[in-house]
Formats: C-alpha cells, sequence, structure tokens
C-alpha cells in the first residue's frame, strides 16, 4: 500500500487523532509512542519528530480534543433560537447519556493531569471555556426576559458540576447505577430549570 505524503500539518493532525483514540482506548499511563505509530503503520521516530515527549504528545492531543467539544459547543449556542432552547440542546448534548462522547477520555485527563503540569492547563482552559460559553448564553436570557436566574455564573459552575459528576459515575461504575443512567437526563432538565429560575415543564418532554 503506498501512502499519500502529507504535510506537516496534516501529519501532525493525523497523529493527533490517532493519539485520541489511543488514549481513549488505552488510558494515559498504558499509551506507549509505539502504539500511535503502528495504528498508523509509521515508526516511532516519525512520532517523536512532530511531539519530541509522550506527555508533549498527551497534551497536544487532549488539546486537540478540547478544541473540537468547544467547537461543537459553540456551534450549539450560536444557533439563531432562544437561549433557553441553546442552553438545552447544549446541556443534553454534554450529559453522559447524550450525543457528547468521550466520556473516558477526559475522565483520564483529569486524573492524569493530577501529575502533568501541561495537560493540567489544558484541562483547566476547557472547563474555563465552558463555563464561560454557557454564562454568557445565561446572561443573554436573562437581558432578553427569558429567565430570572441571577448568577449565571454560578449556574453554569454548578451545572458543569452535575455533570461532569454524572459523567464519573456513570463511565467508571458501569452496572451499579443503572437508576442514575436511567433518571440521568430527568436530573440534568430539572438542575438546568432550577438553575434558570423556571419551571421543568418549560425545557419540554425529557428524552427517552
Amino acid at each position: 500500500m503506498v501512502r499519500v505524503r502529507l504535510s506537516v500539518a496534516e501529519r501532525r493532525e493525523e497523529l493527533l487523532r490517532a493519539a485520541v483514540e489511543q488514549i481513549s482506548a488505552r488510558g494515559v499511563a498504558a499509551l506507549r509512542i509505539a502504539d500511535v505509530a503502528s495504528a498508523l503503520g509509521v515508526s516511532n521516530a516519525l512520532v517523536l519528530y512532530h511531539f519530541s515527549t509522550k506527555e508533549k504528545l498527551v497534551a497536544a492531543a487532549f488539546a486537540r480534543a478540547a478544541e473540537d467539544d468547544l467547537a461543537h459547543l459553540h456551534g450549539l449556542l450560536g444557533r439563531r433560537t432562544s437561549a433557553l432552547r441553546r442552553l438545552r440542546a447544549a446541556v443534553r448534548w454534554y450529559a453522559p447519556t447524550g450525543q457528547a462522547k468521550g466520556w473516558r477520555l477526559w475522565i483520564e485527563g483529569w486524573a492524569a493531569a493530577l501529575r502533568e503540569p501541561a495537560l493540567r492547563d489544558v484541562t483547566r482552559d476547557l472547563d474555563r471555556r465552558w463555563k464561560a460559553a454557557i454564562a454568557e448564553v445565561i446572561a443573554e436570557g436573562v437581558a432578553a426576559g427569558e429567565f430570572p436566574c441571577p448568577d449565571p455564573e454560578g449556574a453554569a459552575l454548578r451545572l458543569t458540576a452535575l455533570l461532569d459528576g454524572l459523567a464519573v459515575q456513570l463511565t467508571s461504575y458501569a452496572g451499579t447505577v443503572s437508576r442514575a443512567r436511567a433518571r440521568a437526563r430527568e436530573w440534568t432538565d430539572e438542575a438546568l430549570a432550577r438553575e434558570l429560575g423556571l419551571p421543568r415543564e418549560a425545557l419540554g418532554a425529557p428524552r427517552r
């Protein structure tokens, strides 16, 4: 099989996406440069040419995954509709029972960030930007008279804490939280309505 010659940027992108897949499958601690190289059929030396250490590869892979998630989030929040509908779509997507992918990846990232400063910077930046984006749309809804939330930044923090906590439970302890799995969407909608100062019915029927 003849491999297509890629530009430096294209090769880097290919390596990062392969690294994200390998981290999701193996975890950060077990990941080797050889795993990423083997997945693409390239040499270890090529991976190290673009990322001189495993730590730099891992940090860059998480940064790439973060940008993907944030791009999708901004797409949902940037729709031409009410703030309430945008928030509902974003929170339901981000919830561990929604369509967002990669919760295992981010749980691995949070754990590894305790030991890796570069990765800690990536996860902290993602967390900050997620909260800021949600808080901004909540503030827009308040200004438009859609709901009376008195503290958009606090509401964004509390919603994120709930969703992250549910993600850890549902991802890390599969089979032991069946009740939580069945009700997670309901809890997510209830939390959003409560933070916005709305009755639960204002969000419409929960997805099943």
